[in-house]
C-alpha cells in the first residue's frame, strides 16, 4: 500500500498537537513528515520534504491557508491540500475549494471519523494522480511510448479534477460526455468547455489518450489479441482501436508490439 506523506500547518499548537494525534496515522495509509505553526515556514520546506498533502488552517497570522495554497500552486507543486476552517471562515473555504482544495474540515467538530472520511477521499484522488504518472513514464527497453513529456493531469478546478479521475478509473468502460455532465449535475456543453480549458483537450481526446497508454501496458506486458486488448480499454471494436491508436502513436497496435 502506498504511503502518502502529510504536513500540518496550524498557529495554535494545542490545535496542532491534537491533530497528530487524532488517529494512527499510517493506519490509513498516511504519515505525517512534518509541522508547522507558520505557513510561510512550511512553504520553505516543501522542497525538502515534497508532502502529497498537507491540512493547514485557513486563517493564520503570518501567512493564511489560502494564501499558502495559492503559492504552492504558483511554483506548480501538486500535492492536496484539506483546510481547518472555523464556520467564520467559511467564504474561504469556498475559495480555497476554487483553487483546487480538496475539501475542509471544521475545526470545532473534528473527529477521528471526519478526519479519516477526508483522508479516504485524498487518497483516491492521490492513487489516480499517480496512475496518471504512471502511464506517461511507460517504457519497455529501447521501447520508448509516445506519452508525453511528465506533467501532472489533475488541474486547478475540482470539477474537473473529478471528471479526469473518473475516466482513469473507468477507462474501460462506456463513457460520455453526458454522462459526465450529469454526474457533475452541469450542462454538457458548459463541462465540454471547462474540461478543455483547464486541460488543453477535449474530453473526447483525453478519453482516447488515456485508453492508448493503457493498452501499451497490455501489448508490452501480454499476449492479448488486439481485440482483446480493444475491449479490455474501452474500445467499441478492434478496428477503432487500430485507427485511434494510430493517429497517437504513428504506429499500429501490431506494429509497435513488434
Amino acid at each position: 500500500m502506498m504511503v502518502w506523506k502529510v504536513i500540518l500547518v496550524e498557529d495554535e499548537p494545542r490545535a496542532l498537537e491534537l491533530i497528530k494525534h487524532l488517529i494512527v496515522w499510517e493506519q490509513y495509509g498516511f504519515t505525517i513528515v512534518g509541522a508547522f505553526e507558520d505557513g510561510a515556514e512550511a512553504l520553505d520546506e516543501l522542497e525538502l520534504l515534497k508532502p502529497d498533502l498537507i491540512i493547514s488552517d485557513i486563517m493564520m497570522p503570518m501567512m493564511t491557508g489560502l494564501d499558502l495554497l495559492i503559492q504552492v500552486r504558483e511554483r506548480e507543486m501538486d500535492c492536496k491540500f484539506v483546510m481547518l476552517t472555523c464556520m467564520t471562515d467559511f467564504e474561504f473555504a469556498q475559495q480555497a475549494l476554487e483553487f483546487g482544495a480538496s475539501g475542509y474540515l471544521l475545526k470545532l467538530s473534528l473527529d477521528p471519523t471526519a478526519l479519516t472520511k477526508m483522508l479516504e477521499k485524498v487518497s483516491k484522488e492521490l492513487s489516480a494522480q499517480y496512475k496518471v504518472k504512471r502511464l506517461e513514464y511507460l517504457t519497455d527497453g529501447d521501447k520508448q511510448t509516445f506519452a508525453s513529456e511528465s506533467h501532472n493531469a489533475l488541474t486547478d478546478h475540482h470539477v474537473v479534477n473529478g471528471m479526469i479521475q473518473h475516466i482513469i478509473e473507468h477507462y474501460s468502460e462506456d463513457i460520455t460526455l453526458d454522462h459526465l455532465a450529469k454526474k457533475a449535475n452541469m450542462d454538457a456543453s458548459y463541462v465540454s468547455d471547462l474540461f478543455k480549458k483547464k486541460t488543453g483537450q477535449t474530453m473526447t481526446q483525453f478519453l482516447q489518450r488515456i485508453r492508448v497508454e493503457a493498452s501499451i501496458r497490455y501489448l508490452i506486458d501480454t499476449r492479448l489479441t488486439i481485440q482483446q486488448i480493444a475491449e479490455k480499454c474501452g474500445f467499441a471494436n478492434d478496428n477503432y482501436y487500430i485507427k485511434v491508436f494510430k493517429q497517437w502513436t504513428g504506429k499500429t497496435p501490431g506494429k509497435f508490439r513488434h
